[in-house]
């Protein structure tokens, strides 16, 4: 049976290294007495380039983290993944998402079936999407979304619409607060819009409810053709029709949610960008996933990341982790990564259910630099807790407005530099005490290459945290009880019953129906 990270023979180590090394660690002396860290502790994956010396930790540290890898077998389960095997246990499912951008041909073993059925609804939701492009009519996309339906797709328009076309204008609503799709909704007019319905098994209840408000303004506002103006994203292509929605592209229960992207959950992204660009997505993403199946552990980018990720939360204490995309386009990356990580590890109980001894997923939260400069960087500096920093920076910018990218850039490797060196000072209020620990990825241009490989890497670096902690990533049980919830208290809120209520529920329901 695999074993978790803390019954693991490096653990004790691991611990030791913590407490007898890391309390004097410092970063400014650790560069000083070692010309070759920079060096030892970045390296080259695909699309991006990762400095992860600004961190505290030592080479005996990430040795040793290694071992923890090797003692989790996590390689095993790396390729029991790609296998399809069922490492999705409490659903008894495989997790393919690597599938979904693996090109056709050269299949993995026993998944030649799969394959097929993948590039055969690519193929059909890329067509499709060159057909919306190609209408004139159609100047608004309202993509209807939540969670990894809604999330990935706004991501990844937002951060590639320099590629987009400036005819057609891009909506998302996941909310099912009204305000949202009426703020969308107004303005645009039924024969020029196309609605993208985004649900997995079409019973998404923000989802649906926002879609059928959207069809009611389509009809009382003069539309026709539902099936021209209506698409779904759905297995369920039956609870599609019986809205009138015709037009449906599926995909399969071993792709979760938060790794949908890449399948025709997808679409949103297609039709901004058009078909050769979501091609390249895909190959950026397959190409990490071939540096994570091949690359040995301690070149393997994901692996360190999710090394850190766990010296980090468990031997240092800290547990929150900070996202500052430097580049504008990337302005929805820290809400997916939150997603992606805190729903797939944020866990109490292991594959086989007993209670975890430790911590598993960090908190996540950030906003784009330079915002975030002028907020939160204060606590980041100076504040009492230590929160690691990632900064993800561009290189090259697709705009051409003179000045801004150097200071742009320039900001960033500022802030990295300064948690890290400080400034000493007798004025308390202006004493910077650094050692603060930050790691830079660098991608030469945000290219949808560059996009795949970077998302490809956050969920390979999710996985291994994951596996080492001896989790299942893979299934969401915790989001289950509030929707169930939900559905009750929406009937009390009409009908006013109260009974078997707690008494603050009971009183807030009483004051809401008043």
């Amino acid at each position: 049976m695999l074993i978790r990270c803390d019954h693991a023979l490096a653990w004790p180590l691991l611990q030791n290294h913590a407490r007898a090394v890391m309390p004097d660690f410092d970063l400014r002396g650790a560069f000083a007495s070692d010309p070759a860290r920079f060096a030892r502790f970045s390296q080259e994956a695909p699309h991006c380039f990762a400095d992860l010396s600004k961190n505290l930790w030592d080479a005996q540290a990430e040795d040793l983290l290694l071992q923890l890898a090797r003692d989790c077998e996590v390689e095993r389960q790396r390729d029991a993944m790609f296998a399809g095997e069922a490492v999705n246990s409490t659903e008894g499912r495989a997790a393919l998402h690597t599938l979904l951008r693996h090109p056709p041909g050269n299949a993995p073993p026993g998944l030649a079936w799969a394959l097929a059925q993948v590039h055969e609804t690519l193929d059909a939701m890329l067509a499709y999407a060159e057909r919306v492009r190609a209408d004139a009519d159609i100047t608004d996309v309202v993509c209807m979304g939540i969670g990894g339906s809604g999330l990935g797709p706004q991501m990844a328009v937002q951060a590639l619409q320099g590629l987009g076309d400036a005819r057609r204008r891009m909506h998302f609503v996941s909310n099912v607060d009204g305000h949202a799709l009426q703020a969308v909704l107004v303005g645009l007019q039924p024969r020029s819009t196309l609605f993208i319905v985004a649900s997995k098994v079409f019973n998404t209840q923000e989802t649906l409810t926002n879609a059928r408000s959207a069809l009611d303004w389509f009809h009382a506002n003069g539309g026709s053709e539902v099936s021209r103006h209506f698409v779904a994203l759905t297995t369920h292509a039956a609870a599609a029709a019986q809205m009138g929605i015709t037009t449906t592209f599926g995909f399969w229960d071993w792709v979760g949610g938060r790794y949908s992207l890449w399948s025709s959950i997808g679409l949103p992204v297609a039709v901004a960008v058009g078909a050769a660009a979501f091609r390249a997505m895909l190959a950026g993403a397959h190409a990490m996933d071939m540096h994570f199946r091949t690359s040995p552990l301690q070149a393997n980018l994901p692996v360190r990341l999710s090394l850190l990720d766990v010296w980090y939360r468990n031997l240092l204490g800290f547990g929150s982790r900070c996202i500052a995309p430097y580049h504008a386009g990337l302005r929805r990356l820290p809400a997916y990564l939150q997603q992606l990580e805190m729903e797939s590890n944020g866990k109490r109980v292991d594959r086989q259910g007993r209670p975890l001894a430790l911590g598993s997923a960090p908190v996540l939260w950030g906003e784009p630099g330079t915002d975030g400069q002028h907020a939160f960087f204060q606590m980041l500096h100076q504040g009492s807790d230590i929160v690691p920093l990632e900064i993800i920076a561009v290189k090259q910018a697709s705009h051409t407005l003179p000045g801004h990218q150097e200071q742009l850039l320039a900001n960033a490797l500022a802030q990295a530099q300064a948690l890290m060196q400080g400034r000493a000072s007798e004025d308390g209020h202006r004493h910077f005490p650094g050692n603060r620990p930050s790691s830079f990825l660098l991608l030469d241009a945000l290219t949808p290459a560059a996009l795949g490989a970077l998302v490809a890497l956050q969920e390979h670096r999710v996985f291994v945290a994951g596996a080492l902690w001896g989790i299942n990533s893979f299934d969401q049980w915790g989001v289950e009880l509030g929707k169930l919830l939900a559905r009750d208290l929406q009937l009390r809120l009409g009908n006013g019953d109260m009974a078997g209520l707690d008494a603050s529920t009971a009183g807030l329901l009483q004051r809401l129906r008043a």
